[in-house]
């Protein structure tokens, strides 16, 4: 407080008399706040191509962006080729692959199991060679079953 008076009283003086102050000077030569345009004026008066603003907007953005090209149209995927160990779907082929003998232990015929299983399992083929993937589960794991109650006999 100066001289008895509230803060904001004094703030409000100091205001006014700044503003007494700037009305003497000359406005043209001194930039005060934000309160004057950024672009420098002429000797005319007018800032430069007033009556083109958005031209001068354009000149700041550079060389014109070429849309580019379109994407070519996506060529059809072609069909997966079926391997050659899925057309073997007789009993007979199947049980050749595994080559059962009366020598497999249970620990060997289990192993054949894991591996054909690897090769031949229907979630491991396209879906178009499922049918014949399941077939030939299907034979492996009965002919593996039997052999397996051949054994504990």
């Amino acid at each position: 407080m100066l001289f008895k008076q509230s803060l904001f009283q004094s703030v409000l003086d100091r205001l006014d008399s700044e503003e007494d102050l700037s009305e003497n000077e000359e406005a043209g030569h001194r930039i005060r706040g934000l309160n004057v345009s950024f672009a420098a004026t002429v000797p005319g008066g007018e800032t430069p191509e007033a009556s083109h603003l958005d031209e001068a907007y354009r000149d700041n953005l550079g060389e014109p962006v070429i849309p580019p090209e379109p994407a070519p149209t996506p060529k059809e995927p072609e069909p997966p080729v079926m391997p050659k160990h899925l057309a073997r779907t007789s009993r007979e082929e199947v049980a050749a692959e595994l080559a059962i003998t009366s020598d497999s232990t249970l620990q060997s015929l289990h192993e054949k199991r894991r591996s054909f299983a690897k090769a031949n399992h229907p979630d491991s083929v396209a879906a178009l060679f499922r049918e014949q993937a399941t077939a030939r589960m299907t034979l492996a794991n009965q002919l593996i079953d039997e052999a397996i109650r051949r054994l504990t006999r």
